[in-house]
């Protein structure tokens, strides 16, 4: 997808929601060890250019980070002020980052970065109850502008109505999980955070039911990530919230404009219903759905 950057691969198990990680699995069809963790040939991918000298990654995109890793793993720690660095030069786009790990993030962060970049979105996983009450709190005192939840795979009761309360999430992500020992879904723990997110006018994002999925006491078995999405879509659970604005800005400091802003087209084969739309940059017709 041309809206992920991985700067490295690989990652270690550290809470419930690792079990069944997709990247270990996928790793292991392609005869690969997703415990191996290295930096990757296309490190400095928000940085590309095309043949015109434009970068391929536009201003106003949003670049989801480290989607087969932590951007605050510990066996990452040499690579980081170079990634870091990337962001910086790239103050023009949005960077989407996730991590189980909020604990580390202190130490990890650039001498400059003050009370937070405009461009970065920081996000953690909370995949059931014990690790929201683990993780938020962390999540309150960190300095970053953008905050977000993400609880997938979701695995367990989830209530995040204290820290949407407080109005320092501005998005929340669920989704079942998937692949080998799928845990289940249930549908009335997404329609607890969807009712919570509503009621505090935060955005939701229901972006796949699972291989798993329970509704109505009825147990569903789907292995099709294409066919969980439209699942997902067609509960109509989605939700824009209170908007989120991003001061991005060029490297000298010009602001970006809207018109000057990357435009999503949702014109694929599976845009129309799509649990992933709302987080996505639409279509990049890379023809793999064709």
């Amino acid at each position: 997808m041309h809206d992920i950057w991985n700067p490295w691969h690989g990652c270690k198990k550290i809470s419930p929601g690792c079990a069944n990680c997709y990247m270990y699995t996928l790793d292991k069809q392609r005869g690969k060890d997703g415990a191996v963790i290295y930096r990757t040939e296309n490190f400095n991918y928000p940085l590309q250019k095309d043949r015109y000298g434009g970068y391929k990654v536009k201003s106003g995109e949003l670049i989801r980070v480290c989607m087969t890793s932590d951007f605050f793993l510990e066996e990452a720690d040499k690579w980081r002020e170079d990634a870091w660095e990337i962001m910086r030069q790239r103050s023009d786009v949005i960077f989407y980052l996730l991590t189980k790990r909020p604990e580390r993030v202190p130490a990890c962060l650039p001498q400059d970065f003050g009370k937070g970049w405009e461009n970065i979105w920081f996000n953690v996983t909370c995949e059931n109850q014990r690790m929201a009450d683990i993780r938020l709190p962390l999540l309150r005192e960190l300095p970053f502008k953008h905050k977000g939840v993400m609880c997938a795979p979701l695995i367990g009761a989830v209530s995040l109505k204290t820290y949407l309360e407080d109005g320092i999430i501005e998005q929340v992500i669920c989704g079942g999980e998937n692949y080998e020992g799928a845990r289940p879904c249930n549908y009335d723990w997404v329609l607890t955070l969807h009712k919570e997110c509503r009621e505090t006018n935060v955005s939701f994002s229901f972006i796949e039911i699972g291989s798993h999925f329970i509704k109505d006491g009825k147990h569903y078995r789907l292995s099709s990530k294409q066919k969980q999405a439209e699942q997902a879509f067609r509960a109509g659970l989605n939700f824009k919230g209170k908007p989120m604005h991003f001061d991005l800005r060029y490297a000298i400091g010009l602001p970006v404009t809207p018109d000057e802003c990357y435009r999503s087209v949702y014109d694929g084969p599976h845009c129309h219903a799509c649990g992933s739309r709302l987080i996505c940059n639409g279509c990049s017709r890379c023809g793999k759905c064709g």
